[in-house]
């Protein structure tokens, strides 16, 4: 089939536990990408259920080495599927990274390489769009940041059929707030009761739920731990006295407006903020726990590609505090880092008697891989021209090639570059100044620049990053 406009009905969703009416919107995907699937059917294609958290550090997990709190329900997922140990986000920080995953393109060749208000285009093609074309059912529940409604990057021009929750990621910033977006429609929610995270796991749950004969692809975005540091009290109250404090105070965004119309988006005042952080990372693990147990519950779970992954690296926002909880797990730096601890992140995935259980894999893959992975797994075509490959040999524990370079670039400190090739990995802090680079096998934590001993390895690099990119508009090197 070719891209052009396309409209569609859909039946009765459920949202917060009701049904809500027949929606009707339209798709409006690349003309210029023409689908030619594989042979299979619809009953062979995996569900997929693919779970990001907001600035969830590499060491935020108990399986990853976590110790001031665990995250059983994650912990389980890693146990019955695989966990990664050498992933990497799209960037440090959030509206890149969400790009690199959704298109494939690093952030040398994606449309959008930093935070702000820039949206998708029509052109950009998305694991959405890829899925959609082979039959799926999609939807984005939590945060999108890709763009805001009326413009090329609402949800439903991206490929997705449904979409609930916050459009511009500076509003994401509000862990309760006066309004979010039922498929480009404002809806009215409680700033004083509706924590936004609980509201995304009851869309979830109603919509792998609702009865569709298709396959269906859940991008299912978590605004955790993300500041503001707030969480429901019967989740904060039984781990307040449990951690020294150090209060976050913030008056003056306390008595302003919940919305993104507000004069500032200050994180909110937080009394206790390493209890409401932890408090927020569990109550997601256990909301993620749920949806695992209805995945079960209905028997999809040989059917059923279960994937969490996390944005970028921990935050110091907020009353953020990833020292203390050695968020970054000994890596060095936190997010707006292009160190390990601003990139590499969690990578679990389960897929019941497809994907071994108890595998831990140090196989070395990024966000831009996602697409063509999935692509993979449902036996669609990928669009050309892509940065990423498919992993999905890695997925099942099975010998899997990669890439000779992975690629990132960092635009809020002024131009910085880093690449991972094999063992090495290459930081440029700004524009024109010498490459760093270190061994990681024997100096994970970035420590000991080794530039100087290692003239090869440093101009091999050199030469790769002559063509690792082309020029952006939006952000051009200074």
């Amino acid at each position: 089939m070719a891209f052009g406009n396309r409209h569609s009905a859909f039946g009765p969703l459920f949202c917060n536990g009701l049904i809500a009416p027949v929606l009707v919107f339209g798709l409006a995907v690349s003309a210029a990408w023409t689908v030619v699937p594989q042979p299979r059917s619809q009953r062979s294609r995996p569900n997929v259920l693919l779970i990001q958290a907001d600035d969830l550090g590499y060491g935020d997990l108990s399986a990853y080495g976590q110790t001031r709190f665990a995250t059983p329900a994650l912990d389980r997922l890693a146990r019955e599927g695989i966990r990664f140990t050498q992933y990497y986000a799209g960037s440090t920080v959030c509206a890149p990274s969400r790009t690199a995953l959704m298109t494939g393109l690093h952030t040398g060749h994606a449309w959008i390489r930093g935070n702000g208000e820039i949206p998708l285009r029509l052109e950009d093609v998305t694991v959405a769009e890829v899925l959609h074309a082979v039959g799926y059912r999609t939807a984005v529940i939590g945060k999108w940041g890709l763009g805001t409604p009326g413009t090329t990057g609402q949800p439903d021009r991206q490929g997705f059929e449904y979409a609930f929750g916050f459009l511009d990621h500076r509003h994401a910033h509000r862990q309760y707030t006066d309004h979010l977006w039922r498929n480009g429609e404002r809806v009215a929610t409680d700033p004083d009761r509706d924590y936004v995270n609980d509201l995304f796991t009851t869309e979830a749950a109603g919509f792998i739920e609702r009865d569709d004969a298709r396959p269906f692809f859940l991008y299912l975005n978590y605004t955790v731990p993300h500041a503001e540091l707030r969480a429901p009290e019967d989740a904060i109250s039984p781990l307040r006295g449990r951690f020294e404090e150090h209060p976050y105070a913030n008056p003056a965004a306390d008595a302003r407006p919940t919305g993104p119309e507000a004069p500032s988006l200050g994180y909110r005042s937080q009394p206790t903020p390493h209890a409401a952080f932890v408090a927020m990372i569990t109550r997601m693990d256990g909301d993620i726990g749920r949806l695992t147990d209805i995945v079960h519950a209905r028997g999809l779970d040989q059917s059923t590609l279960v994937i969490f992954v996390s944005d970028n690296g921990p935050h110091q926002e907020g009353g953020g505090d990833p020292g203390f909880f050695r968020s970054a797990a000994g890596l060095r730096g936190i997010k707006r880092d292009l160190y390990e601890g601003g990139i590499r992140v969690p990578m679990i995935a389960r897929w019941t008697q497809t994907i071994p259980a108890g595998r831990v894999s140090d196989h070395v893959w990024a966000h831009w891989d996602m697409l063509p992975t999935l692509a993979d797994v449902a036996g669609a075509a990928v669009p050309p021209g892509l940065d990423g490959m498919s992993m999905a040999r890695a997925l099942r524990g099975e010998p899997q090639r990669t890439h000779p370079f992975l690629y990132w670039e960092f635009h809020e400190r002024g131009f910085q570059q880093a690449v991972r090739m094999g063992a090495w990995k290459a930081v440029r802090l700004k524009k024109d100044i010498a490459l760093e680079l270190y061994d990681l096998v024997a100096d994970p934590g970035e420590r000991h620049d080794v530039a100087a001993a290692h003239p090869a390895t440093v101009a091999r690099i050199e030469r790769y990053l002559k063509s690792a990119r082309t020029e952006s508009i939006q952000w051009p090197v200074k």
